[in-house]
This record gives structure tokens, sequence and C-alpha cells, in this order.
């Protein structure tokens, strides 16, 4: 899957808080140029308001 629609799949799966996180997650994934490609203003701020949207925290154990 390219980088730019795993990023949107990311977003959307509601584990992350904001685009530094699932920046962070697609390097490790071994994805390439994730900097440049999520560098537009346009994309990034469509990632955060996903990210922001479907974000669900983990449950804590008590």
């Amino acid at each position: 899957m390219p980088t730019l629609e795993r990023a949107y799949a990311l977003a959307r799966s509601g584990q992350f808080s904001n685009v530094d996180t699932l920046k962070d997650r697609l390097k490790a994934d071994g994805c390439r140029a994730v900097d440049a490609l999520l560098a537009a203003r346009s994309i990034r701020g469509h990632l955060e308001a996903i990210c922001a949207a479907t974000f669900k925290p983990p449950e804590t154990i008590e």
C-alpha cells in the first residue's frame, strides 16, 4: 500500500491522536519519504482532523 494511502488508513483506525505519532508508526513500518509526503499543509491538516475525530484512547484497567 502506498505511504499516503497507509497514512489515511491509519488515521481512520482511531489509534493515533495526532500526525506526529502517525508519522512515527509509518516510519517504524518501513514507509519511505514520510516527512516529504505528509509535509503539504492540506494533507497534514486533513490527517490531523481525521485523527482528532477518530482517536479513542486505550481503556485503562483498574
